[in-house]
């Protein structure tokens, strides 16, 4: 296969290149054709350190697949993938949690090169069928929405139940729009006016950061990906109540343990999800993550589109091989 155009990440610097080798498939594996790529917080942060890193980035896509020697049926099909490339036989993936397995590698985190180039290999078992009813613009956003969806995995939540998200960014605004599907007391903090209309346009209801009060909340959901906005979400969730991280980023966080036994705060880490809720929220309508589109570049000017993406405001920027 000839050299592909793709942007590359080595010491953390960024560069575009139109001279990579594209990965040619194993046995198991299939050729994919990237339509579209999404630029989101975790890419911004690699460029920062958040994790060691040389090759393609990226992991939010839609692609087609062009060669499957195992699965042939594939080819043609416009697909999203799983991110997370598992063994398959650690105690982890035996146990039915191959999302923490212990040896996986990451597409564009760790190990495996990501989808802000032409071409990625990934195994068949990775792959999930896009409707017809979904365009592009929506399948790029399966992978943060189930992020997203993942919190109702983990956390059982009522109707009326009292709960705040902190953060209203890409990831956010998607838990947001998951959140309110549950009937419970939702409320985001929010800063900028045209986010505020995207939440209020969905029914979802907006305050500002004068608005959070001391044991406000049964439940938070901290999306800010920064220390002085966990602490507001500390702040704001009751005794007794529910901390639900979803924040990544380059650094560390000071952390009074002992506030959180004595209130008795449940704290829960929550990353990966399900594809299949994500594309079935997508395929009935009950979200529409598209107003969150802010420009769409091809890959050859993908430097400026990070650089789009890296300023304050900017939700999602898209880029196109």
């Amino acid at each position: 296969m000839k050299l592909m155009n793709a942007l590359w990440l080595e010491n953390q610097k960024l560069s575009y290149r139109n001279n990579v080798s594209p990965t040619s498939p194993l046995p198991a594996e299939t050729l994919i054709k990237v339509r579209l790529a999404g630029i989101c917080t975790t890419d911004l942060e690699m460029v920062k350190g958040y994790y060691p890193f040389t090759g393609i980035p990226g992991h939010e896509f839609v692609g087609e697949v062009v060669e499957s020697a195992s699965a042939p049926e594939w080819v043609g099909k416009r697909i999203v993938a799983d991110i997370n490339l598992v063994c398959g036989k650690c105690e982890a993936c035996l146990q039915g949690r191959s999302t923490h397995c212990q040896n996986r590698t990451t597409i564009g985190i760790k190990e495996h090169d990501g989808v802000f180039g032409e071409y990625i290999t990934l195994p068949v078992i990775n792959l999930h069928l896009v409707p017809e009813s979904v365009s592009d613009e929506k399948a790029v956003f399966v992978e943060p929405l189930a992020a997203a969806a993942q919190i109702l995995e983990q956390v059982h939540i009522l109707p009326g139940m009292r709960v705040l998200v902190i953060g209203a960014g890409r990831l956010g605004i998607l838990c947001a729009m998951v959140l309110s599907l549950t009937g419970c007391d939702l409320k985001v903090v929010v800063r900028q006016p045209r986010i505020k209309k995207i939440l209020e346009d969905c029914g979802i209801s907006t305050i500002s950061n004068q608005d959070v009060s001391p044991e406000m909340a049964d439940l938070v959901v901290e999306v800010t990906g920064s220390p002085d906005g966990f602490a507001q979400a500390r702040k704001a969730v009751r005794g007794g109540g529910t901390l639900v991280l979803k924040s990544t980023f380059n650094g560390e966080t000071s952390v009074n343990l002992s506030a959180f036994v004595v209130d008795e705060i449940t704290l829960v880490g929550s990353r990966c999800g399900s594809f299949l809720p994500a594309i079935r929220l997508l395929a009935t309508g009950q979200i529409d993550p598209t107003p969150m589109i802010d420009a769409n570049y091809p890959l050859q000017n993908g430097l400026a589109a990070y650089e789009h993406a890296s300023r304050s405001g900017v939700l999602k920027v898209l880029l196109k091989p």
